[in-house]
Formats: structure tokens, sequence, C-alpha cells
């Protein structure tokens, strides 16, 4: 039987606020490929429902210019399409992610001229149709269900987390990665005009979620990959100048309207967080074990301040091994005493995840994720996989 609505509130809440639920929350983002492989192997089912995992994030419609994908090619296995963003996106068959072959902004100058419509345009929510951040993925997805209608397909059941980008996740959707990292230095002026502009839009966006939500949200995830695996993209310095404001804002919104606020960032961005627990964040996602994180060792310096949600290594997912899929899971509920852990994957649920894995995996979190943990028991196997692993 399927846990309530509010038996997986409350134990998501009580994660991000350092306390014990009634077990550790489990949820994820799951890669198309994926999702196919679970289809084949149960019917056309729901992940979040077949899994009954604790929460599900629902994103609105960014683009700066709401209108459908305009298809520049499509040969039925590789397609070439602009979006809302002005970008030129190539999706390739054989390819993991998407291609960006070009940016509307090729100059400085045209950074003041960019379109951004109306962040509270109610076509954002209440539209379906295309749009990058929900479109262009690992597949592209077209006519996306409006927002609003996805949040009632979930609301009743599960707590939904809005969405929203912060400061540099929009920007280099806008002018590029190499444009947004040299100008931030070589035209500081125009570039920080610009940014703050893209703050404005963006929370507006996000009021406006929290607006036409009526209770229907439980927190807000804020979408922000400023680091990559061995540190941050730009200095500490350069982003408390330019976007920690932005996410300040955001923060600050949703919690004085009482949400919870989950923070995206691929990466090693250990450098900041600090800042993020000066501003109010509850939750860091997803913790890369590819950029060196561990949630045990960083339980140690942030326990109490900061919820790490993640760090379940893909890889020992994609193994197959049920011994290495164990033995992660078990290592990885060592951080999860007093709370402050929720599981999830280092990133997203990939296609090279067999269902059957997942599905063990998340067996495991309800076995030896009740609270009270017993510490002794998860310690003992831990050490009989590590012996029989030769860890």
């Amino acid at each position: 039987m399927a846990d309530s609505k509010q038996q997986k509130l409350d134990r998501v809440k009580a994660a991000l606020s350092h306390r014990e639920g009634d077990r550790v929350p489990v949820s994820d983002f799951f890669w198309t490929g994926f999702i196919n492989r679970a289809k084949a192997r149960w019917g056309d089912i729901d992940m979040y429902r077949k899994f009954d995992l604790d929460y599900v994030v629902v994103n609105p419609n960014m683009d700066p210019v709401i209108r459908d994908f305009e298809i520049l090619e499509d040969d039925g296995v590789n397609i070439k399409l602009r979006t809302g963003f002005g970008a030129v996106v190539r999706r390739s068959g054989s390819a993991p992610m998407p291609h960006f072959d070009s940016f509307s902004v090729g100059e400085p100058e045209e950074m003041e001229g960019f379109i951004l419509e109306d962040a509270r345009d109610r076509r954002r929510l209440y539209r379906a149709g295309d749009d990058q951040i929900n479109g262009v993925g690992d597949a592209i997805g077209r006519n996306t269900p409006s927002w609003s209608d996805r949040v009632d397909s979930y609301c009743s059941d599960f707590p939904v987390f809005g969405s929203i980008c912060e400061g540099y996740e929009f920007l280099w959707r806008c002018i590029g990665t190499e444009n947004s990292l040299v100008w931030m230095m070589t035209e500081p002026e125009m570039f920080g005009a610009f940014v703050k502009r893209l703050g404005d839009f963006l929370t507006g966006l996000m009021e406006f979620q929290i607006e036409e939500s009526r209770g229907r949200l439980a927190g807000m995830y804020v979408w922000g990959d400023v680091a990559y695996v061995n540190g941050m993209l730009f200095s500490p310095e350069i982003w408390r100048e330019y976007f920690k404001p932005i996410t300040a804002r955001i923060i600050k919104a949703c919690r004085d309207a009482g949400l919870m606020v989950i923070y995206h960032g691929c990466g090693n961005a250990a450098l900041i967080y600090n800042d993020f627990i000066e501003i109010g964040l509850d939750g860091y996602n997803p913790v890369e074990c590819k950029a060196h994180l561990d949630v045990v060792e960083l339980k140690k310096d942030y326990g109490g301040r900061l919820c790490f949600v993640g760090n379940y290594d893909v890889r020992e997912m994609e193994s197959g091994n049920r011994d290495r899929i164990k033995r992660e899971a078990l290592y990885k509920l060592q951080s999860a005493r007093n709370g402050g852990w929720i599981c999830q994957s280092d990133h997203s649920v990939t296609s090279g995840v067999s269902p059957d894995s997942y599905a063990y995996m998340v067996e495991l979190l309800r076995e030896y994720g009740t609270y009270p943990l017993n510490a002794e028991r998860i310690e003992a196997e831990l050490d009989e996989l590590d012996k029989k692993l030769g860890k």
C-alpha cells in the first residue's frame, strides 16, 4: 500500500530539518532510456507511483520567448531545432545528451536587446507545448502537458516541488558557456546589467508559481550548475558578486511562503556550501560521486546545517552487481543518522541502470533506512561486503 502524501511530506521535512522521521526519504530523476526499460519490464507505469517515491519536481516553461520548437532538420534519428531561448540544439540518437550548436547572443552588446517575455505570462503555467527545460534532454520531448496539469496529477499523492533556474544556469542557455565565462571578466558592466535582468525575470517566475500553486507546492528546486568535477567554474568571489544575490532572493521568497528549498548543482561546489547555509538553503543535490564528494565525510563538516540530497553512486546501480548496490546503500546510510540525508542518485537514474537494480536499491533503503537506524546491523553487514568486494 502506498504511503500517504502527509507521510511523505513529514519525512522529507524531517530530513531537511536534520531530524529523524519514520524512514529515510527516497526520490530521483530518470533518463528516458531507463523509463523505457522500466515500461518494457512492468508495462505503462509512472516511476514515482511504481516505487512510491517521496516527492516530485515539476518545471514550468522558463523559455524567454514562449513558442514551440522550430524543427530545422529531422531524419528520424537526428534532430536539429531552435528553442524559445533562441538556441539551436542538435540531438543525435546515439548521444547521451544534446549538443548546443549556437546561441542567439553572439556579441556583448546584444545582451541588452535579449527578449524576455513576461515572467507572469499565464502560458508558462497553463499552456501545453514545447519548452527547452522540459523538452531537451536525453531525448526530445514535444507537447509537454502544462505545469498546472502536471502539478494536479501528482499533488494529491506526493509533495510537489516547483522549480526555477538560478542566474548562471539560465545565463549560459541564453549566451553560451564560453561567452558567459569570458564576458563576466571582460565586460563586467554589460554582463552585470544582463544578469540582474535575468534575476528579476527568474524571481518573478518563481513567485508566479507560488501564487498560482494555491497551496499545491511543498517546495522549490533551484537548478544551478556552477561547478565541474574538480571545483567551481569561476571563483567564489565572482559567484558571490553576480549569482548569490539572485539565489538569496529566490530562497527568501520560498521560505517566506513556507516552502522547502533544494538546490541542484552538479560538480563540486563545496567552496560555497557555507554561502548556501548563510542564505537559508535546506538541501543540496545531487552531490556527485564523480566530483569526489562523499556524504558520509561531508556530514562531519555540515551535519545539522545543510541536508544532502543524492550521492548514491549511479555507477553502482549500473553495475547490476547486487553486492555493490547493497554496499553503496549501507555505506551512504551512515550519513542519515539524525536526519540530513535524502537518498537519490548522484545525478539521475541513467539508461544503463536496469529496472531490477533500481528496484533493489529502493528495497534496501526501505529495509535498512527505517528509523531508528540499526547502526550495528548496518556496520556489520557493511564490513562483510567490504571483505567480499575487497574494499
